[in-house]
C-alpha cells in the first residue's frame, strides 16, 4: 500500500490511527492495493464473499491476504482528495479487521454500521484539518448505494451539516 500511495506514512492522520505506530506500519507494509476493471470506488476486499453480496448483484475481488480493491476509473479520474480520503478511511477497515472486527456485517444497515461510522468519522476528521467544507463533504459522503434519507443520517451521525 506505502509504495503505491507514496508518501501516506508521513501525512498527520496516519499517526493518529488507534493502533500502534508499530502496528500500523506493518499492516500498511503487507496490504496490497488491486485495481480491478470494476466500475467501483475502493473497499477492502473480503477474505471471502459475503453471503448477501449476490442478492445485491455485487461480486467483489477476494483475497485471504489485506487487500484494497480499487475502481480502475476511480483511480484515474477522481480528485486526489477523493482518493487520499478513501485510502485513509479504508486502511481504518483494514486495522478494524486486524483487531477481530466483522466489516461485511450490515445488519444494522451501512450508515449505522459501527466500523463505517468510525472509518468515516476518521476520514472527516482528515477533512476537516484540511479546511474542506460541509459541501463538499456531503458530497464525498453521498453514494449510489445509500439513499436520501440514510444519507441525511449519515450527515447528522458524522457531524456533517446537512444541505440547507
Amino acid at each position: 500500500m506505502l509504495q503505491v500511495f507514496s508518501g501516506l506514512a508521513e501525512v498527520p492522520p496516519f499517526a493518529e490511527y488507534p493502533v500502534p505506530a508499530r502496528r500500523v506500519r506493518a499492516l500498511a507494509n503487507g496490504t496490497t492495493i488491486q485495481v480491478i476493471p470494476d466500475a467501483t470506488w475502493m473497499y477492502v476486499a473480503p477474505h471471502e464473499v459475503p453471503s448477501w453480496a449476490k442478492t445485491y448483484g455485487w461480486t467483489p475481488f477476494s483475497t485471504p491476504t489485506n487487500c484494497i480493491a480499487v475502481g480502475r476509473r476511480h483511480l484515474t479520474k477522481s480528485r486526489s482528495a477523493i482518493l487520499y480520503l478513501d485510502i485513509l478511511h479504508e486502511f481504518f477497515h483494514i486495522l478494524q479487521r486486524d483487531a477481530g472486527r466483522e466489516l461485511w456485517d450490515l445488519s444494522q444497515g451501512y450508515v449505522d454500521s459501527p466500523t463505517e461510522l468510525e472509518a468515516y468519522r476518521f476520514s472527516v476528521k482528515e477533512a476537516r484539518r484540511l479546511g474542506v467544507p460541509d459541501s463538499y463533504l456531503r458530497s464525498y459522503l453521498k453514494v449510489e448505494w445509500v439513499g436520501a434519507k440514510d444519507h441525511l443520517r449519515l450527515l447528522k451521525n458524522l457531524g456533517v451539516q446537512p444541505p440547507r
